[in-house]
C-alpha cells in the first residue's frame, strides 16, 4: 500500500471544528477587504479632481471650453466642481459626508445586527455599497460635474458600510474565544491595510486616464463579495446544529427555532440519565462520536434567552468609555491618512496622481506590522490599555519627525511611512478587535454574547467621529500649510493618550497580568 502523501496527511490532521473556524476567518478578513478597498479610491482620485492648471489656466477660463463637456481630453483640467480655489474644503466636505454619515449609522448598525441574520444583513449592506461606490465613478462617464450628487453618494455609501464592522467582528468572536485573540485578531485586522493597499494600487492604475475605472471596479469587487458572504459565511457555530443533529438520531428531523442570538438559539441534546450536553460542544466533533443509536435524542430549549443590551447598559460596561473616546482620537489620525495621505505626497514630493498613491500604501504595510505587533505585547503582558499608551506616546513625536523629514528625499520618507503606519494604525487596530472583543464578552454581562454587536458598534461608532472630524480639519488647516495638520495630529495623539491614563493605572497597580475587560469565562 503506497504511502499517504504529507500534504493529504496535513488536511486530516484538522478536525472540523479547526475547519470551519479557518473559513470563517478567511471570509471575514475577506470581505471586511472589500469594504477597505472601496473606501480608498476618492484619496487617490483627489489629486485628479483638483490638478495644478498654472499651465492650461488660459484654456481653463475660454467659455468655449464649455462647449464640449464631453470631451476628456489633455488640455482639461480640474473636475468641476473641485475646480475653485476652495477645492480642499469642497473635498474635506465630500469626506467629511461619508464620515459623518458613517458615525451617526454604526450606533444603529450594532443595534440592528443583533436582531437580524448577519449574514443577510451584511449581504445587502455589500451589494448596496458596490452600487454607490461604481455611482461615484458613473460621475465621471456620464460628465457629472454637481456637488450634490457626490455628496448625496457619499452619504449613502457611509450609511449602507456601517453594516461591515459589527457583523464581521461579532462572527469572528462567536468563533474564537479569547485565547491569544490579541494575535489572533491582530493578524485578522490587517485586512484594513490589505484593503488600503489593493484599493490604492486598483484606483492608481486608472486614476490618470480614467478615474471613473477607479470606483467602478472596486464597486464591483464588493457587490461580488456580497454574494460570496450569502453562499458561505456561517454566522455562529450553532447555525450547523440540525444538520448534524440529523447525523446524530437517523430518521428523526431537528428543527430550531431562529429567535435567539442573531436567529441562534441555543438548544441541548438530552441523554439518559438527563445529562445535558450543550451544541457548542458536541457539534462539531467527528460524526461517529456524535451517534447515540441506543437512545432517542431530545431537543429541549433553554428558557433563559439573554435579551439583546440597550444602549446605556452597554456603556455602564467598564472600560467602554474609556476606549470608545480614546478611539475618537485614534481614529481621527488614522483616518485623516487614509484620505490625505496620497495628496499631501503629490505635493510634497511633487509626484503624480499614481506615484504618490504607490507611495502612500506603504503606511498600511506599517500598519499591519503594527496591528500584530500591539496584538502579541498585549497577549503577553495582558495589558490592553499600556499597550495602546505606549504605541500613542510613541506616535505624537513620529509624526513630527515625518512632516520634517519628507522633504529630504524619497529613502527617509519610505522608513518614517513605515514607522508611523505601524504606531497609529497599532493602537486603532487593537481597540476596535480585540478590546471592543473583551467588552463585549465582559464578565459583567453574565455570557449574554448578544451584546458583542452593540458594544463593537458603540465603540467603532464614537471613533467614526473622529475619522469624520479628521479629514474635515485636515482640508480647513491645510489651506494654511500642512504643519497645521501635523500640529492637529500630535494634539489628538494626546488626547487619545490621556483618555487612557486611568485605564493604564488600573492595570499596573492590578496584581493580575490581564487585559482590564478580559473574560473571566471559560472560553468556548
Amino acid at each position: 500500500m503506497a504511502p499517504v502523501p504529507p500534504g493529504i496527511r496535513l488536511l486530516v490532521a484538522f478536525d472540523r471544528d479547526q475547519w470551519y473556524r479557518a473559513l470563517t476567518f478567511i471570509l471575514t478578513f475577506l470581505l471586511y477587504t472589500s469594504f477597505h478597498l472601496s473606501r480608498k479610491p476618492i484619496s487617490i482620485v483627489k489629486s485628479e479632481l483638483h490638478k495644478n492648471c498654472s499651465s492650461v489656466s488660459e484654456l481653463a477660463t475660454n467659455p468655449s471650453s464649455s462647449q464640449q463637456p464631453t470631451l476628456h481630453t489633455d488640455t482639461d483640467c480640474s473636475w468641476k466642481p473641485f475646480d475653485k480655489s476652495n477645492y480642499k474644503q469642497l473635498l474635506g466636505a465630500m469626506d467629511y459626508s461619508f464620515l459623518c454619515a458613517y458615525a451617526v449609522g454604526m450606533y444603529l448598525s450594532g443595534i440592528i445586527g443583533e436582531r437580524l441574520p448577519i449574514r443577510l444583513y451584511l449581504t445587502v449592506g455589500m451589494v448596496t455599497s458596490g452600487l454607490f461606490t461604481c455611482l461615484f465613478g458613473l460621475g465621471y462617464v456620464y460628465n457629472i460635474h454637481n456637488l450634490g450628487f457626490y455628496i448625496f453618494v457619499q452619504v449613502a455609501n457611509g450609511l449602507v458600510q456601517t453594516t461591515g464592522w459589527p457583523s464581521v467582528v461579532t462572527c469572528i468572536g462567536n468563533w474564537f474565544g479569547k485565547g491569544r485573540r490579541g494575535l489572533i485578531m491582530g493578524l485578522w485586522n490587517s485586512h484594513t491595510s490589505v484593503g488600503n493597499i489593493l484599493g490604492s494600487l486598483i484606483a492608481g492604475y486608472w486614476v490618470s486616464s480614467n478615474w471613473g475605472l477607479s470606483f467602478i471596479v472596486p464597486g464591483l469587487i464588493i457587490a461580488a463579495m456580497g454574494v460570496v458572504c450569502f453562499l458561505f459565511l456561517i454566522e455562529h457555530p450553532n447555525d450547523l446544529k440540525s444538520i448534524y443533529a440529523q447525523n446524530a438520531s437517523p430518521g428523526k428531523s431537528v428543527k430550531a427555532k431562529r429567535n435567539g442570538v442573531n436567529g441562534h438559539t441555543e438548544m441541548y441534546l438530552q441523554y439518559k440519565g438527563n445529562k445535558p450536553q450543550s451544541y457548542d460542544t458536541e457539534l462539531l466533533l467527528p460524526r461517529e462520536t456524535l451517534r447515540v443509536p441506543v437512545q432517542p435524542v431530545v431537543v429541549v430549549k433553554n428558557e433563559s434567552e439573554p435579551s439583546p443590551i440597550s444602549f446605556m447598559g452597554a456603556l455602564r460596561i467598564p472600560g467602554v468609555i474609556e476606549f470608545s473616546l480614546c478611539l475618537l482620537f485614534a481614529k481621527l489620525v488614522s483616518y485623516t491618512f487614509l484620505f490625505w495621505l496620497p495628496l499631501y505626497i503629490t505635493k510634497a514630493a511633487h509626484l503624480d496622481a499614481k506615484r504618490a498613491g504607490d507611495l502612500s500604501t506603504l503606511f498600511d504595510v506599517g500598519g499591519i506590522v503594527g496591528g500584530i505587533l500591539a496584538g502579541v505585547i498585549s497577549d503577553k503582558s495582558g495589558k490592553r490599555a499600556s499597550t495602546c499608551a505606549v504605541m500613542l506616546l510613541l506616535a505624537a513625536p513620529t509624526l513630527y519627525v515625518f512632516s520634517m523629514i519628507s522633504e529630504f528625499g524619497l529613502g527617509p520618507t519610505v522608513a518614517m511611512l513605515l514607522v508611523c503606519g505601524g504606531l497609529v494604525n497599532g493602537p486603532y487596530a487593537l481597540i476596535t478587535t480585540a478590546v471592543s472583543a473583551d467588552l463585549g464578552t465582559h464578565k459583567s454581562l453574565k455570557g449574554n454574547a448578544r451584546a458583542l454587536s452593540t458594544v463593537t458598534a458603540i465603540i467603532d461608532g464614537t471613533g467614526s467621529v473622529g475619522a469624520a472630524l479628521g479629514p474635515l480639519l485636515a482640508g480647513l488647516l491645510s489651506a494654511g500649510g500642512w504643519n497645521r495638520v501635523f500640529y492637529m495630529l500630535m494634539t489628538a495623539d494626546f488626547f487619545a493618550l490621556l483618555l487612557l491614563l486611568r485605564l493604564v493605572w488600573k492595570e499596573l497597580s492590578s496584581t493580575k497580568s490581564r487585559p482590564i475587560s478580559a473574560v473571566e469565562l471559560k472560553e468556548h
